[in-house]
C-alpha cells in the first residue's frame, strides 16, 4: 500500500517566521526586526530569504495575506509592505499542560 505523502515541514527560516507571527500579524520588516531581536542579532533575514520564504508559506497555507485595505502604504508608487498572519485557525488560546483551555480560552 503505497504512503501517503507528508506534509512539507517549515525549514530554519519559516520557522522564525512562524514563530514572529505567534504575536500577531507583522509585516516583511517587522519579522526580520522580530527574529533579529528575538535571536539577539544571530539571525538575519534579508529581504531576498524572507519574502521567498512568505511566498512558499502563503502557497502552503502555514500564513495568510492580510486584505489589501489593511496593507501599509508609503510613497507616491503604490507600494506596499507584505503583511501576513497566521491563518485563522492556528490562532488560538495556548493551552496547559493536560490539554485544559488556558484562563479564558472558550473551546
Amino acid at each position: 500500500m503505497p504512503r501517503a505523502a507528508e506534509a512539507p515541514k517549515p525549514n530554519l527560516t519559516e520557522l522564525q517566521i512562524l514563530v514572529s507571527l505567534a504575536g500577531g500579524e507583522l509585516h516583511g520588516y517587522g519579522i526580520m526586526r522580530d527574529v533579529e531581536e528575538r535571536t539577539g542579532g544571530a539571525v538575519r533575514l534579508g529581504p531576498g530569504t524572507l519574502y521567498g520564504a512568505i511566498k512558499r508559506m502563503l502557497d502552503a497555507k502555514w500564513v495568510e495575506a492580510l486584505p489589501a485595505a489593511t496593507q501599509w502604504r508609503w510613497g507616491g508608487d503604490g507600494r506596499s509592505a507584505a503583511a501576513v498572519q497566521l491563518p485563522s485557525d492556528a490562532r488560538r488560546p495556548p493551552c496547559r499542560i493536560g490539554g485544559r483551555p488556558a484562563d479564558g480560552a472558550n473551546w
